[in-house]
């Protein structure tokens, strides 16, 4: 099978729903001729159009509130935020009002758009460019969250946001964009709600997200060596997530590490935590579970200090080794 970058899947996923649909169309800042901040929709504009391929005025509240409105009149809008963080301009539209409608118009209406935003550090963009919101927007009712870690992930989970009649916040992470898997030409969609057991263990769970989901998977690596089995599971969305996966996989390996790049007071991990502690697999633990994640500061501009803010491989290691450790002192 063929092997693509993660940008050029997003892209691809877009590209072929717009051929289906005329009701699908792309805005945001520059995505035009430009091609988006980090390119993703290079080529768009030759094949679809300005109609459909739309620049807006640097006004995130404007874009979502257009999208809005476009959805609510039976079109399917896809909002580009170039970064993450302008989510903080549009959380009235899509809070207040994307997230509340259908339920207030007693499933008479519906909002089905696709905000796609690149999230994360790691480019050197400094405190303002450079969060993970993710956790805020899970609070709200009526939002979908998805976090792709892969090419093959991220076009297939951009066909269910697409098909979606809700609208579905949908994170790209910037480190993601220029790795590679391999994805099929055809169009093919994995549902919102399942997550992927990306490397199967015996002795101890991790539970990652975005970027973290690679850096898991490196840490797993270097615990083989060491006689360490590690099984990493990706939940892929976060809202709706899937439950089931991460609680057999913590019943059998009765060990648990949560890790993603948010900060980690007040991050979806500890959401992760107390769905284990309140389930049947709480029973199974051998040992206290562990959250990583980001330290209580702005994102540094420094790179040295930029990696020193958010779980680094080493740290992933540390952690699985101190649970296991914890679990042999108890005994």
């Amino acid at each position: 099978m063929r092997e693509i970058t993660y940008l050029e899947a997003v892209r691809e996923a877009m590209s072929i729903e717009m051929r289906k649909n005329n009701d699908v169309f792309l805005m945001g800042e520059d995505i035009g001729v430009y091609g988006g901040a980090f390119g993703v929709s290079r080529g768009m504009i030759e094949e679809f159009g300005p109609e459909r391929i739309r620049n807006t005025p640097i006004s995130e509240a404007g874009i979502a509130g257009a999208a809005v409105g476009s959805a609510l009149t039976g079109m399917r809008p896809i909002m580009e935020l170039q970064f993450s963080d302008f989510i903080t301009i549009a959380l009235d539209q899509i809070v207040n009002q994307a997230a509340k409608l259908r339920y207030m118009y007693g499933g008479k209406g519906k909002v089905p758009m696709v905000v796609r935003t690149p999230s994360g550090s790691g480019t050197g963009a400094a405190a303002q460019h450079s969060q993970s919101l993710e956790a805020w927007v899970t609070h709200i009712p009526g939002l979908k969250v998805v976090q792709p870690s892969t090419a093959y992930d991220a076009k297939g989970l951009l066909k269910a946001a697409m098909d979606d009649d809700n609208p579905v916040i949908f994170y790209e992470h910037k480190l993601l964009y220029k790795t590679s898997s391999e994805v099929p030409e055809e169009e093919y969609s994995i549902p919102l709600g399942k997550a992927d057991v990306k490397r199967e263990g015996t002795d101890i769970t991790i539970v990652a997200t975005a970027i973290m989901v690679h850096k898991a998977l490196e840490a797993a690596a270097e615990l083989e060596k060491e006689g360490i089995s590690v099984e990493v599971v990706d939940p892929r969305t976060l809202v709706p997530l899937d439950t089931e996966t991460i609680i057999e996989s913590v019943a059998k390996t009765g060990h648990l590490v949560v890790v993603h790049e948010a900060v980690k007071r007040g991050g979806f991990g500890g959401e992760i935590a107390s769905m284990i502690a309140e389930s049947e697999a709480f029973d199974y633990l051998d040992a206290p579970i562990k959250r990583l994640g980001g330290v209580e500061t702005p994102i540094p501009y420094n790179p040295e200090l930029e990696k020193a803010a958010i779980p680094q491989v080493p740290d992933i290691v540390n952690a699985v080794k101190e649970t296991l450790t914890k679990k042999a002192v108890a005994k």
